[in-house]
């Protein structure tokens, strides 16, 4: 099973970046061939002994799912010049050697698997953030499980899904755009597994700590359930988060954010709308969190 990795960096992380595709080198198994899109910035030089690594620099910051789509595209339409893509944040690494041959492994042994995610542990203290367990029950992130959605930075893709379902939304700039690829491929029939024994170190952080935070989480959220959803629910989910939203007490200036935000995602375009099957609103639901919440 050949695999690739896309990997996404902005230029401002280059002794972080060396030690991620040095540790993308050290996996057991065949080598992995690395694509590094620089996200509107130059790459510096990126010679690893054992890795083959192509670079592609765009002129300006396209967003997170464009980029990682030029990313896909660098292996063929769809990715399909390999079986299995990897997409590692610039600033994780991968602290054991045998990730990829547990991927192969994984993907070989289940044709129903579409997507892995990975587990996120601080390299200091090696704990998990809540928010790093793809599911409602976070309370352990050493359980793995099938899951509805995935870690944008900290997981694998097998290539199928993108050209059967389509790749990332480029429109999404920043949030949610894994959740939109995630119910995709859940309603074409793939599955999605939460896998704690496959880690990524990355250091713990908050996501407000990016500027566009709270109006992008909340226009994101509005495409989401426009582009997605059957027209019953889509009232449903967003009133639940606006009323989760609220209950976490945010900022005054911070909630405006997200107001702007959530307008905006209702006043303009969302891309094209193919509301799942209420038989893939059903499984959601089986496998613990219905396209509600």
């Amino acid at each position: 099973m050949r695999l690739g990795a896309v990997v996404l960096t902005m230029g401002n992380r280059p002794e972080e970046l060396r030690a991620l595709l040095d540790s993308v080198a050290k996996q057991d198994g065949d080598p992995i061939e690395v694509v590094v899109v620089g996200n509107g910035s130059p790459l510096p030089e990126l010679a690893v002994s054992g890795l083959t690594i192509r670079t592609v620099e765009l002129p300006e910051n396209v967003g997170i799912p464009a980029g990682r789509n030029v990313g896909i595209e660098a292996f063929g339409p769809g990715g399909r010049d390999v079986d299995v893509l990897l997409f590692l944040d610039d600033d994780g690494l991968l602290p054991n050697t045998d990730t990829a041959e547990l991927c192969r492994q994984a993907f070989a042994a289940d044709p129903a698997l579409g997507i892995i995610s990975f587990r996120i542990a601080d390299p200091e203290t090696g704990t998990t953030q809540r928010r790093h367990v793809p599911r409602l029950r976070a309370a352990d992130p050493m359980r793995s499980s099938r899951v509805t959605t995935f870690l944008g930075g900290a997981n694998a893709v097998r290539t199928e899904v993108f050209e059967q379902v389509g790749g990332l939304p480029d429109d999404f700039f920043y949030a949610h755009e894994e959740t939109d690829l995630a119910w995709r491929a859940l309603d074409a029939g793939w599955m999605i597994d939460y896998r704690s024994d496959m880690v990524l170190h990355h250091p713990a952080t908050a996501p407000s700590r990016h500027a566009v935070y709270h109006r992008m989480v909340a226009r994101n959220r509005v495409w989401l359930a426009r582009r997605n959803l059957p027209a019953p629910l889509v009232p449903v989910y967003l009133g639940v988060w606006m009323l989760l939203t609220l209950a976490r007490k945010p900022s005054g200036a911070a909630l405006r954010a997200w107001f702007g935000g959530f307008r905006e995602g209702w006043k303009t375009p969302c891309g094209p709308r193919r509301p799942m099957k209420w038989r893939t609103v059903w499984r959601l639901t089986r496998l613990g969190r219905p396209p509600v919440i």
